[in-house]
């Protein structure tokens, strides 16, 4: 249980931290692809005894770079081309998972299974969960500059395709961190929704990034100890108590909520009459 807690407490804070700038470029379908194109790099992993970030990182890149091909090559829009590609790496890494022998259930791959942790998997989680929350901290600025404006980015000196380059690299990595947690289906969620939620709670990028990841870790804390006690499956309570969190700050978000704003436009509207 402590080692599920530390997991879901690191795939948390790291996940929630890129989702901010997912959520600000739009690149919600992007994490999307990669997070399932890293299947088959993850099961090859497994099959030559490489780390899985390797394996995470090739298939990650190499879809981007498939949806890029397939999208400038043809007359299928970007949108369709990353349902191609990221379905098709995602069957292939089902069946890679069906033919390859194995005195581990590859299938947590898929679903997650936070509540059997290895030591030696937490100790990889939180190396790479390290390693990305530093790339993101140290580059924080010129990722922030390239998600509001690619070309005053360019202007300034920095490579706009490189920067994209870099946080594709990151959500591949990140991607790794969370398949523990929660599974290839549901890391998406967690790289969009605390992202999406701390946007409708602050205007202001610097504190996007401190309000998505306390969201993130209070709801994974509190969705793997509802999980233990109501015996449910624990990836998927977590992710169901962030989308519990967004519906709450979507319907009652002082400023940008549903009925947070007008209930605000009401309380102005008395106070001018």
């Amino acid at each position: 249980m402590l080692r599920a807690l530390a997991t879901a407490v690191v795939a948390a804070v790291v996940c929630a931290v890129l989702s901010c700038w997912l959520v600000l470029i739009g690149w919600s379908l992007m994490g999307d692809a990669v997070s399932h194109a890293v299947l088959p790099g993850v099961v090859l992993a497994y099959v030559l005894g490489v780390p899985f970030a390797v394996g995470a990182v090739v298939f990650g890149l190499l879809a981007v770079a498939m949806i890029g091909a397939v999208r400038d090559t043809s007359r299928v829009k970007e949108d369709a081309a990353m349902g191609i590609v990221f379905s098709t790496l995602f069957a292939l890494g089902l069946v890679l998972i069906s033919v390859t022998p194995s005195d581990t259930d590859l299938n947590h791959i898929v679903f997650g299974n936070l509540l059997g942790v290895a030591p030696g998997d937490l100790v990889q989680i939180a190396v790479l969960g390290a390693v990305v929350l530093a790339a993101l901290v140290v580059k924080r600025r010129d990722f922030t500059l390239y998600a509001f404006d690619p070309t005053h980015a360019h202007a300034v000196g920095l490579s706009p395709r490189l920067l994209g380059a870099a946080l594709l690299g990151l959500l591949a990595l990140t991607a790794v961190v969370a398949l523990q947690a929660v599974g290839v289906i549901l890391v998406v969620a967690m790289l969009i929704i605390p992202g999406a939620t701390a946007r409708l709670l602050t205007d202001r990028f610097g504190r996007m990034l401190l309000v998505a990841p306390a969201v993130s870790t209070a709801c994974a804390v509190l969705g793997l100890y509802l999980s233990y006690y109501l015996d449910v499956a624990s990836g998927a309570t977590v992710v169901l108590a962030q989308g519990t969190v967004f519906a709450l700050v979507y319907l009652l978000g002082p400023r940008h909520g549903l009925l947070g704003a007008r209930l605000s436009a009401l309380r102005r509207a008395r106070a001018g009459t």
